[in-house]
């Protein structure tokens, strides 16, 4: 695939002509609704830490927005900076995102889990002017962290804490300096980058996948169209904002839609089942594992959220079994979702058809996305056959951040997913494989290669691969397979102190280690993983 023949001009062309692109930005979204709800709940906040949440009106949210881009404009941030974010699920993300971009910068979503090493890469790499954490979250002193990475990044001249005082906290940030910045039109263009979201490296370090307004709001467009969804809904953000489906599926979408958007920082299911219920909420998206968690949680007596009707899921297959029990005891549709940061939201099915399809099929292309199955050759594969799945319309990237080289779309702007899939009679497709190396732990991509080549500059090991272990609550966990040199020993107490002493996030962990005597190859020397992925299948032996 090469990007020289792609014409991302005759491509914008086609999908305004097509109505897919709304040639909108966010900043006129957020006008819309304060003309037509001021006084309307946009946010309401919760924090595990508080007994109560934050409520904001349309009008306060923009006022806050307001307040925010005068304090970066105060700073510098002009249009094309980065201002990265790596907060929880709290109000001060969306503010930061829609005042960011309000200025022409670009907002780069940063997930709490990462440590010193994503941190480093990703803050130099995108080059990021201004930095936002929480002091605290989870146990872990975010803000030790970032003031210690901005000592070697040159680029990094700001770091502001969430629930700090003093000159470098965040409500100082808003409130230390006078005046507005209202929308302003022409800053930030419907095709600009507006949000630098990093991918998990699978082939090497992470890709940094840009977006526009036109694409994040093709995206919610399309699922408001195929799910019902009103100004009348409420929107659970349980899902990390630092993923696309808490970002662009949940908390931009309530924003499009005029809704309200409620937030939660920390996932706790009998707490989290408890907020549906109380404030009505009637959609969420996530992964398996907080559909399962808020299945167990009113079966253990927490209140239904009678609400709830539609819930996004993505990130791995849905065990039929959930997706029954779900009907049963919630009378809850379970929409299945295939998607990628590159993608967005791709392919979804219907409520109305959720019992029938979730269960056997990723969905159909939403509005404004195709998708085919090809053979090696480039072919179009007939129904049924599994092939390679190659996606284009709306919602795809506009390419990955400073990396010119790195391949996206052939001539007719398709892009090659890296997944196998094959699509039925009814145009549904489901995923079946991988042609990249993929492991995907509760809906978290996990860095592969990363992981391995950490394994293979331990001292003990000397050779090592990375598989996933199937999970009934997490879809896969983290299984590395070592060969080890002579007189060394390595076991999973080991592998996580080591894990700890890198600074990795935890979330990336394997949690199973198998030391082998020889790791199964081509004749060529290729690891053969499906074997590796067969061994790990099963159980494992006892010690």
């Amino acid at each position: 695939m090469s990007t020289s023949s792609f014409n991302p001009a005759a491509h914008a062309r086609d999908m305004r002509a097509k109505g897919f692109w709304l040639d909108r930005t966010y900043d006129e979204v957020l006008r819309a609704a304060l003309a037509a709800a001021p006084d309307k709940t946009a946010v309401v906040a919760y924090r595990a830490d508080r007994p109560q949440p934050l409520r904001l009106s349309y009008r306060e949210l923009a006022d806050h927005v307001a307040h925010a881009a005068a304090a970066l404009r105060a700073l510098g941030v002009g249009p094309g900076d980065v201002v990265a974010v790596q907060l929880p699920n709290w109000w001060e993300f969306e503010v930061l995102t829609l005042a960011a971009n309000r200025l022409g910068a670009i907002c780069n979503p940063l997930m709490p889990i990462f440590r010193e090493r994503e941190m480093a890469f990703m803050l130099g790499f995108a080059e990021a002017k201004v930095l936002v954490v929480p002091k605290v979250y989870a146990g872990f002193d975010h803000a030790a962290m970032a003031r210690a990475l901005q000592k070697d990044l040159p680029a990094l001249r700001h770091v502001f804490v969430v629930d700090e005082t003093g000159p470098e906290g965040f409500e100082a940030l808003i409130s230390g300096v006078s005046g507005r910045v209202e929308a302003e039109a022409g800053v930030l263009r419907p095709d600009d980058v507006a949000v630098l979201m990093f991918t998990s490296g699978t082939t090497g370090s992470p890709k940094g996948v840009t977006h526009s307004a036109n694409t994040l709001l093709a995206c919610n467009r399309a699922l408001a169209g195929r799910f019902g969804l009103t100004d009348q809904d409420v929107l659970l953000g349980c899902s990390p904002l630092g993923h696309m489906m808490g970002f662009a599926a949940v908390m931009l979408q309530a924003l499009y839609l005029r809704g309200t958007v409620v937030l939660q920082d920390a996932w706790n299911k009998q707490r989290g089942v408890d907020i549906m219920a109380r404030e009505g909420v009637t959609y969420t998206g996530a992964a398996t594992p907080f559909l399962v968690d808020i299945m167990e949680a009113v079966s253990a007596g927490s209140p239904r959220p009678q609400a709830l009707r539609s819930f996004l899921c993505g990130g791995a297959p849905i065990p039929p079994v959930h997706i029954e029990r779900a009907a049963r005891e919630l009378s809850l549709m379970v929409c299945s979702l295939w998607g990628m940061t590159e993608s967005l939201s791709s392919t979804l099915t219907e409520p109305e058809r959720a019992h029938e399809k979730s269960s056997r099929t990723d969905g159909r292309a939403l509005e404004g996305v195709e998708v085919k199955v090809i053979g090696e050759d480039g072919a179009l594969l007939p129904n049924g056959q599994t092939g390679r799945l190659m996606v284009r319309g709306a919602q795809m990237f506009l390419g990955y951040y400073k990396r010119p080289d790195v391949p996206t779309f052939d001539a007719e702007g398709w892009f090659d997913t890296g997944d196998l899939a094959y699509m039925d009679d009814e145009g549904y497709i489901r995923i079946n494989g991988r042609t990249k190396d993929v492991l995907i732990r509760g809906g978290e991509n996990v860095p592969v290669v990363e992981i391995e080549n950490l394994l293979f500059k331990h001292p003990s090991v000397l050779e090592a691969a990375l598989v996933g272990v199937p999970d009934a609550r997490l879809g896969e966990r983290g299984c590395a397979c070592v060969v080890l040199r002579p007189g060394q020993a390595f076991d999973l107490a080991a592998l996580q102190a080591y894990m700890a002493e890198c600074k990795v996030a935890k979330q990336y962990w394997p949690e199973r280690v198998e030391v082998m005597a020889a790791l199964p190859r081509t004749p060529s020397g290729k690891i053969q993983k499906f074997k590796l992925r067969e061994f790990a299948a099963e159980p494992p032996k006892a010690s």
